[in-house]
């Protein structure tokens, strides 16, 4: 039996604003020293699957730096590797991925260059532990065309997703692609597992109409076929992560006591040379440092208070600050006297004395951004990448007040 993978990580989601302005969902730093991707990346690794393929397109100097050759993964070296897959630029805006579908479609050579019995097709940006031999199996065992990952979710929630009634023998009964309302409780993981030649032959039929989407589209195409379309039932932890409120509440699930995100057991892995990150010395703590509940990269310097937070590496808190219940990423300074609460603050960020960032509405600050001291922004603000010093008109930015916003 011959597998390999395409990850589907050149997206990016408004919901996540200005985080993704620079960069695709799936490289957007996560857990203090990780990115999204390397959730998925992790999880081919530890399965065993080695021969990969990325597909990439929104911006994804940052995705190709961080993948680099897969070594990171163990997912280099003779017969195995990482592969960035972009789309084909051409003379036409349609020559660039019209859709999910259409992104595979694109890259068939890769596909028959292997000549794979079964291609497993994967979402890069999503936070979960899986052995994908688990579904891989399920998907032979019952001579499937299409096995399609699915979570349990309540049903309120379906019409963000694709929602299945799964019979009780594995087969679907019935699929929805983001229902308005539905009575089905999971949803797709877009997680999917293909016969090499139905999927071929799907892509080929697809490449022929105007929407180019799995969900929407080769689904749906295959169930009316009757093909054998069955589903693999995933009972752990999921992170979706495709909203402000979800990456937040998503990274606040490695804290506590008992997190439900156990990084060590997980074995999460990444690389560890982006940015001279191994390169930083261990974080150091001052006389004057009260932390609690906190994950922290390496390279910290803290003087203040951190409170059921996030840091990112090399991130200073200076003496009398208070970072609580805040994501920090890489690289940034927070100033003295200053208190960051409810808020998400991007990689290089300098923030000045004194000042106060965010409230009960989570803030959020975008990279490269430098605040100066004695700035009030209220709950719910947004500041953009590369904002300076200058745009700050005001002392105080009204609660869901957006600063900056210059194209970038």
């Amino acid at each position: 039996m011959k597998l390999i993978t395409l990850v589907l990580a050149g997206g990016r989601v408004d919901e996540l604003g200005v985080f993704t302005l620079t960069r695709p969902k799936s490289a957007v730093p996560f857990g203090g020293m990780y990115r999204i991707i390397d959730f998925p990346l992790s999880n081919l690794s530890h399965s065993g699957i080695d021969i990969v393929g990325i597909l990439s397109q929104y911006n994804p100097s940052e995705l190709i730096a961080h993948i680099g050759s897969g070594i990171h993964w163990d997912i280099a070296g003779r017969g195995k590797g990482i592969k960035m897959l972009p789309p084909y630029k051409g003379v036409r805006a349609s020559d660039w991925y019209r859709g999910t579908a259409d992104a595979v479609y694109q890259n068939l050579s890769f596909i028959n260059e292997h000549s794979p019995d079964y291609v497993l097709i994967i979402s890069g940006d999503h936070i979960y532990n899986m052995d994908y031999n688990d579904i891989i199996n399920f998907h032979i065992e019952k001579n499937a065309e299409l096995t399609i990952g699915f979570v349990k979710v309540p049903s309120k929630e379906g019409y963000r997703f694709g929602m299945a009634d799964i019979g009780s023998d594995g087969a679907l009964a019935d699929y929805q692609e983001k229902p308005e309302k539905t009575k089905y409780e999971w949803a797709s993981l877009t997680i999917y597992v293909f016969k090499t030649d139905v999927l071929i032959q799907a892509l080929k039929k697809n490449a022929r109409e105007k929407s180019h989407e799995f969900g929407r589209d080769i689904i749906p195409a295959l169930m009316k076929e009757n093909a054998k379309v069955y589903g693999y039932k995933f009972n752990g932890y999921w992170g979706y992560t495709k909203t402000i409120e979800e990456y937040f509440a998503t990274n606040m699930d490695l804290l506590g006591e008992e997190p439900k995100i156990n990084l060590a057991s997980w074995g999460v892995k990444t690389n560890i040379y982006g940015r001279y990150n191994h390169d930083l010395p261990p974080s150091m703590f001052a006389s004057t440092a009260d932390v609690e509940d906190a994950l922290l990269g390496r390279g910290c310097v803290i003087r203040g208070k951190v409170s059921h937070s996030v840091l990112g590496y090399n991130v200073v808190v200076e003496k009398g600050a208070l970072v609580k219940d805040s994501i920090v990423m890489s690289d940034c300074i927070i100033g003295e006297g200053t208190v960051i609460e409810n808020a998400i603050i991007d990689e290089n960020v300098r923030i000045g004395k004194n000042s106060v960032i965010g409230e009960k509405k989570i803030t959020c600050i975008g990279k490269d951004v430098v605040i100066p001291d004695t700035i009030r922004i209220g709950a719910g603000c947004v500041v953009w990448p590369f904002t300076r010093e200058n745009a700050f008109k005001e002392k105080n930015i009204a609660p869901g007040t957006t600063v900056g916003g210059e194209e970038i």
